[in-house]
Formats: C-alpha cells, structure tokens, sequence
C-alpha cells in the first residue's frame, strides 16, 4: 500500500496541474521534474509524508485521538521537511513545534483532499464503522467540514473494500454510496480535478473500476489533469489491495523512488507491519 501511494505521489507531482499539453507526457517512462515546481523527480509529497503518519500511529497502537495524532503530523514534518504542502501549512508546520500548538493554532475549515490523500492505511482496521469513525477523526484536525470528513472517509473505505475483500471492483461506488452516501461515488468522473477532496475520490474510484492493472490506473489518474498526484495516491493506495488489479508498475519507477532514510526500505518495512493488523479471519 505504501510503496504504491508513495510512487502514485511521486510520478503524479510532476503533472500537478500542468497545461494539458504536458500531460502527453504521461507514459510511465520516468520522474518528471514539474514545470513549476521545484520537487525533484522520484520523490513523494505530502501526501505520502501525512498518509506515513497515519501509518505509524496505527502500527504504534497510537490512542487515537487529536493530540495523538496531531504529534504525528508534528514529528513527521520537522524530521524531513519537504515540498508539496500548500504554502500556508507548510508555514504553519514550519512554525509548530508541537501537538498542543498544532490543535491550538490550527484553522480546520478546508473542503481540499489533505484529509482523504492520508486515509488510505486506516482502511486495515477490519470493523467499517471503525473506519468510519477514525477516518472522521483524523479529518477533523485539519478538514473538520461535512465534504472534507466524507471524502477522508471514502477514501479509507476503499483500500478497507480490497483489503477485506467485500465485493467486486466493479460494485466500489456503490459500496461506498452506501456507507457514505451523498455524493455520488459510482458516478463515473471525467473531468480535470479540482481541489476539493471529494473530486479526487471520485476521479480514484473511476480510474480503478474501469483498469485491470496498476500501470493503467496511474495513467488513467494523471490524464483527468487537476490535482493528478492525490488523485494517484488515493487510486494506488486502494487498487494495490484487490485481487483483481495485475501489480505492475514500472521496476524503473519503484527503483527510481527516493531510498534516503524515510524513502523506498523504510516504506516497505512500514508497509509490512501495517498490513500485519489485517485481519481476515
């Protein structure tokens, strides 16, 4: 799951909102360094970075509560400051040190797709409602809006639909309509993605019930245009659990992923241990 976001996030952020022309680019040969932004190409974002803190407080057997949590997102940032927040949080990170000044400062309010970009690992807890609730919960620290919670939600539930086996690819939306149910999820999506985090939801749960390969759906996430690298983490992070998906990204896109000391081996043991509290029994 995570070395599948982590490459989603990576190979999207150079097509963040890039003119369509470049998104003709988009075959799968390599990192591309963005026409704008300085992120170098392999490696991940925010995304990856925020869905890592997750991870970890899962593994770790966090409480899951906001001061928990919000120590994560702390910890996560100021060991390895990178590019790909939105410049005020990125600021806002910068400038807090800790978990308390974190839910002391914070302005909750955002209708974008921070929250569900990091949902994915929830997804391993084995009960829906549980999902459900801690997805709401780690959406409420920075996306505490009716469109921010469900889209965090969604997002949870879809990798928890693969993990645990609970139906077709195909029948996802509606899966997911009626657990979450308001915003239309089985409805195909063919548009360019917007910021709001249920357009990126959407845009995932189209681009995986119509492709029967990883490869596939990541290009088929990057062609909607739009905020392309959540779109692929959200995709990669579900698809990579469903028995109907081939897993077969590119060996020179894994390869070419970041391996410093939060990179390419430190996702993999993580992602080990995190798929160890899937329980199927």
């Amino acid at each position: 799951m995570l070395l599948e976001m982590a490459v989603g996030d990576a190979y999207g952020a150079g097509f963040e909102y890039v003119p369509e022309f470049a998104l003709q680019r988009n075959d799968l040969s390599g990192y591309l360094q963005h026409t704008k932004y300085h992120i170098q190409p392999g490696k991940y974002t925010d995304d990856t970075q925020m869905s890592l803190a997750i991870a970890e407080a899962i593994v770790a057997e966090d409480d899951w509560n906001p001061a928990a949590l919000a120590d994560r997102f702390v910890q996560v940032f100021h060991r390895d400051p990178r590019e790909g927040y939105a410049s005020r949080f990125y600021q806002f990170l910068q400038d807090t040190p800790t978990g308390n000044e974190f839910l002391a400062n914070i302005q909750p309010w955002s209708e974008r797709s921070g929250a569900a970009m990091r949902a994915g690992p929830i997804g391993v807890f084995s009960d829906p409602t549980e999902v459900l609730e801690k997805a709401a919960l780690q959406a409420k620290l920075t996306h505490n809006t009716p469109t921010g919670i469900a889209a965090a939600q969604a997002a949870a539930l879809m990798s928890h639909y693969f993990l645990y086996q609970l139906g077709a690819k195909a029948a996802l939306g509606q899966f997911l309509d009626r657990q979450v149910p308001g915003y239309s999820w089985a409805e195909p999506w063919g548009d360019p993605v917007g910021e709001k985090g249920w357009m990126a939801v959407r845009a995932a749960i189209t681009a995986i019930v119509n492709h029967d390969r990883l490869s596939e759906i990541l290009r088929a996430c990057i062609a909607f245009g739009g905020d392309v690298d959540t779109v692929a983490t959200i995709a990669l992070a579900a698809a990579s659990g469903s028995v109907e998906v081939t897993p077969d990204l590119p060996q020179h896109l894994v390869d070419g992923l970041e391996n410093d000391r939060y990179g390419r081996d430190y996702l993999c043991a993580l992602d080990a241990q995190l798929l160890q509290k899937v329980s199927l029994s």
